[in-house]
């Protein structure tokens, strides 16, 4: 029968008073002894022993009271209550550096803004909507200021509340460099946040902003795949979107059938529309036969189911349709259906026509990396 090894054993308590001592015993007791505690006997006695000596107890003063404090005299230095934090590498004035991440960090600091804003720049940079739709809201009486209708062109700023259809929005007053994401939108589903007929949403499969909200650039309708971008500036949107800038979108196009040179001159120059013109930048032939014969097309505008309706304009019907890319971002080949990407800061910097974030070198070389890819499942 084999032996148990020797275990050290707790001595049993002798009567309830015992446990009752141990409970009651000072707590730093168990810690062990401090350097002027050192236990007699033990063989470390002399690690833990004062090499100046053991200390003389200072004479009690008489009554207890505190040694009195010599009088200031002029000239001596005034020491502010937090002038320690100074030595720790804190600014004087007992004030902690701002958390967050600096030049060398990951995404750029932010720049407080001193002046008060245009109420539309304000919201849309906090990510409620874009521009032209907050000024709509402000139109329709579904934003106030202090309690107050608010006004187009009116300036806020940090003291001011404002609430949109009665709630109140946390307001933002600092420069942040924009977000970006870039997905692969599948058919069968809507580019809207609710639908009454339940389909699924694209933005159920975005992730999860702590402020304000995903703001989508354009729209794809139910039918159509590819890039989708999105974005948590309401002005980037703004500018993204805006008739005025004329950015180009290009699509992949199946057509039942072939175009003839009659129809490509009729796309190419312009046709009308019930809602005005429209027309191709760009008509490229891409091949195939019968029912699987793919074009190219580029468009300066992006009004509703206009690419679908200009070929139906010439008697053709569109089996399959997929935007490939939106101004200069395309979609990446990698990028597969129903997943998602963060543009690079730098990138986002540079479409929304802001300077480049300040960087260290390290971090320079992360955003040189591959972006990761993300599949997300709907919520």
């Amino acid at each position: 029968m084999s032996r148990k090894p020797n275990r050290p054993l707790r001595p049993p308590l002798k009567k309830k008073s015992d446990a009752i001592e141990i409970l009651d015993r000072d707590p730093r007791e168990s810690r062990g002894a401090r350097d002027d505690d050192a236990q007699p006997g033990r063989k470390d006695a002399h690690l833990n022993a004062d090499p100046r000596g053991p200390r003389t107890p200072r004479p009690p003063r008489a009554g207890g009271a505190p040694a009195p404090r010599r009088p200031r005299i002029e000239g001596d230095p005034v020491r502010h209550p937090d002038a320690h934090r100074s030595a720790l590498g804190q600014p004087e004035g007992g004030e902690r550096p701002v958390r967050g991440r600096g030049p060398g960090g990951g995404r750029n600091a932010p720049t407080t803004l001193s002046e008060p804003e245009r109420l539309q720049k304000v919201l849309a940079q906090a990510g409620v909507a874009s521009r032209r739709e907050i000024e709509e809201w402000v139109v329709a009486g579904r934003i106030s200021v202090n309690g107050l209708p608010a006004s187009l062109g009116q300036k806020i700023g940090p003291g001011d509340r404002v609430k949109v259809n009665g709630k109140l929005v946390p307001l933002r007053f600092t420069q942040r460099s924009p977000r970006v994401l870039i997905y692969h939108k599948p058919e069968g589903e809507i580019v809207s946040r609710d639908d009454p007929e339940g389909r699924p949403t694209v933005f159920e499969r975005l992730p999860i902003l702590r402020k304000g909200r995903w703001l989508a650039v354009g729209r794809l309708d139910f039918n159509t795949s590819g890039l989708l971008l999105f974005t948590n500036d309401g002005d980037l949107a703004n500018k993204l979107m805006h008739p005025r800038y004329e950015l180009e979108r290009e699509y992949a196009v199946r057509i039942l059938g072939e175009l003839t040179e009659e129809q490509v001159k009729s796309l190419t120059d312009g046709i009308q529309l019930e809602d005005g013109p429209a027309k191709f930048n760009l008509l490229r032939d891409e091949g195939g036969e019968g029912a699987n014969h793919w074009y190219r097309v580029t468009i300066s505008e992006g009004r509703n189911r206009e690419v679908r309706r200009m070929f139906e304009a010439v008697g053709l019907t569109v089996s399959r349709l997929m935007r490939v890319r939106y101004g200069s971002v395309e979609l990446p080949a990698r990028l597969k259906r129903g997943m998602w990407m963060e543009m690079p800061e730098a990138e986002a910097c540079a479409l929304a026509g802001l300077p480049p974030p300040q960087q260290s070198r390290q971090q320079d070389l992360r955003d040189k990396r591959p972006v990761k890819l993300h599949r997300t499942q709907a919520r």
